[in-house]
């Protein structure tokens, strides 16, 4: 037998990760034979964009160096299936290509999209009478993945931001004179990462003084009299914002979408630095932390880069097992000693929808997070990897 994979949607540092898991077992594994990479996601299924994965990765040192580089090696899109009822030429062009390869199991690495894309396509082999497995294999920075603790690329993300909001503090404390700064972190509609600046405290930094999310309720005014009571405190304030937080004004500018209709966001560390300048007056800047925190692989977490190849692993192992259109998810056992668990859920539990981070955690002024979630996301960036340099930079595994 064969098996295929695939990425989809926003890079991660920790995506090829998963490749490697999923390469890596079926090397160990005698019943398959090829290993296809399919470019650009689910197009390269569609398009008959194959490649031969053992071509290409031929050595240990390979499959270490693919492990540790950022971003899609093999490519991503942002491609929505039709519904099957209204078009289902594509399924077929799928279909066909995965039986001229004689590919018995397609891994689809990608966020809860992907998953629309996973339980689709499952629920239409089955219903050709396909025995071809679909497996899903969980990846965002935006950790929004519904019945998975966490998800392979948060833990890194988490770290990076972390580490330049530690860095942004020690700039912004050096002058005599009041400041602000405006940290945008990106969140759409779920502020895990942005939450996460709080893993701070740990080390004893004061900073962010003030967190907001989009699950929080926000206005302009409440926003100029929490910075303005913080500025009483503190020297050089602090802020970091979820780039999905929304000003009123902000509803009425049209937007533009992606392919699932979701929104392409950014702009309000520069619609907050402007009410600051109106209003307080004082030195005030924004910093849009923008691709940077999604790719950034020299600050990865081990324990996500470890956990990222260990979930593609299993799921080769499910797959092989006759499970499809499920997606592998993390469950916690633990804090302290961290412990988790890896399972399968079905894909449609996961596919188009969200986990909000959880109110429990956010204080009743709605401009802060409670200690409580330092246990949850402090795990989740521990361990360092040693990251192979070449002329003091890093060194990314390229296909050739």
């Amino acid at each position: 037998m064969n098996i295929a994979v695939a990425q989809s949607g926003g890079p991660t540092c920790a995506i090829n990760a998963s490749l490697v898991g999923v390469f890596k077992e079926a090397l160990k594994t005698p019943e398959i034979d090829a290993v296809f990479g399919s470019i650009n996601g689910i197009e390269g299924m569609i398009k008959d964009e194959l490649m031969d994965l053992k071509l290409v990765i031929r050595t240990n040192e390979d499959m270490e160096l693919l492990r540790q580089t950022p971003s899609t090696v093999l490519g991503s899109c942002r491609y929505k299936l039709p519904a099957v009822e209204t078009d289902d030429e594509v399924y077929k062009k799928i279909h066909e290509n995965l039986t001229k390869h004689r590919i018995e199991a397609f891994f689809y690495i990608g966020g809860n999209d992907s998953m629309d894309t996973v339980d689709k396509l499952s629920a239409y082999l089955k219903s050709v009478g396909s025995d071809i497995k679909v497996i899903g294999i969980p990846k965002t920075i935006d950790n929004d993945l519904p019945v998975t603790d966490h998800t392979p690329g948060f833990g890194s993300a988490a770290k990076y931001v972390a580490a330049t909001v530690q860095e942004i503090i020690r700039d912004s404390s050096v002058y005599s004179i009041e400041s602000v700064t405006i940290v945008e972190i990106m969140g759409r509609h779920a502020g895990w990462l942005t939450a996460s600046t709080c893993v701070l405290r740990a080390n004893d930094e004061i900073a962010p003084h003030l967190i907001y999310l989009p699950e929080c309720n926000f206005s302009a005014e409440k926003f100029l009299e929490d910075v303005r009571s913080m500025q009483a405190k503190h020297k050089a304030v602090i802020v970091a914002v979820s780039e999905g937080v929304k000003l009123p004004q902000d509803s009425k500018r049209p937007v533009a979408v992606d392919n699932f209709g979701h929104e392409y966001l950014s702009g309000i560390g520069k619609s907050l630095e402007q009410l600051v300048k109106d209003h307080i007056g004082c030195k005030v800047r924004s910093i849009e932390l923008n691709v940077m925190q999604r790719c950034s692989s020299h600050i990865c977490s081990k324990t996500d880069i470890d956990e990222a190849e260990l979930i593609g692993s299993e799921g080769v192992k499910r797959a092989l097992a006759g499970e499809t259109g499920k997606m592998m998810v993390y469950k916690r056992l633990s804090d302290v000693p961290y412990v988790i668990t890896i399972e399968s859920a079905e894909a449609s539990a996961v596919a188009n929808k969200e986990k909000f981070f959880p109110r429990r955690w956010i204080n009743d002024a709605q401009n802060d997070i409670l200690p409580e979630a330092e246990k949850y996301f402090l795990p989740l960036i521990q361990g360092e990897v040693k990251i192979a340099m070449k002329n003091g930079m890093p060194v990314h595994f390229k296909l050739k």
